[in-house]
């Protein structure tokens, strides 16, 4: 008998432990986002930094059709002061191991911008080490497919204590922009 309650104690320690590992990565990978989000809306440069690794680039396609590639620190550099005043959210984001991938929203008066980014776990922090982003109308939603789920899907993303999000029509045009900001 006394076996199995040793038995017992190590498995659910074990599964705790493991639940814990989870809950911190969960946590770590949503502070690293958030520092992005909260920082790019507020102009707070320490937030961005410490959200994005040194040499990390950010991708887009031009006006022109052509991939246009900012480093990070240009990026930065470029935030309006008093920051892009944005809202946003995290809509979802995936992990194994040392990687992780992310897709986030920020939404503006007239357009919003998604991003896919790709983080690693570098010295054990999560850092965005690319952006690639496209400017959209505020009424596009997020496709994406799942190879266990079948076919092409239209992500119903939650905002932390928000409930459902809906989208607006947007009610004027504007003039895409390369950088990110403007």
């Amino acid at each position: 008998m006394k076996f199995n309650l040793s038995l017992f104690a190590l498995v659910a320690f074990l599964g705790i432990s493991i639940s814990s590992f989870a809950q911190s990565e969960d946590e770590a990978i949503k502070e690293t986002l958030n520092n992005y989000l909260d920082g790019g809306a507020v102009g707070d440069t320490a937030r961005l930094n410490r959200a994005f690794f040194t040499y990390a680039n950010l991708r887009n396609l031009s006006k022109e059709g052509k991939v246009s590639e900012m480093p990070v620190k240009k990026f930065i550099a470029s935030v309006p002061a008093g920051g892009a005043k944005w809202t946003s959210k995290i809509v979802n984001y995936s992990y194994a191991g040392t990687a992780a991938t992310a897709v986030t929203e920020e939404d503006l008066p007239t357009f919003k911008f998604v991003d896919f980014l790709n983080l690693l776990k570098i010295n054990g922090e999560w850092k965005i080490v690319s952006r690639v982003y496209s400017r959209v109308e505020k009424n596009v939603a997020v496709a994406s497919s799942s190879p266990n789920g079948g076919g092409l899907s239209t992500a119903q993303s939650v905002a932390p204590g928000k409930g459902n999000s809906t989208t607006k029509k947007p009610t004027t045009k504007s003039k895409p922009s390369d950088d990110g900001w403007k």
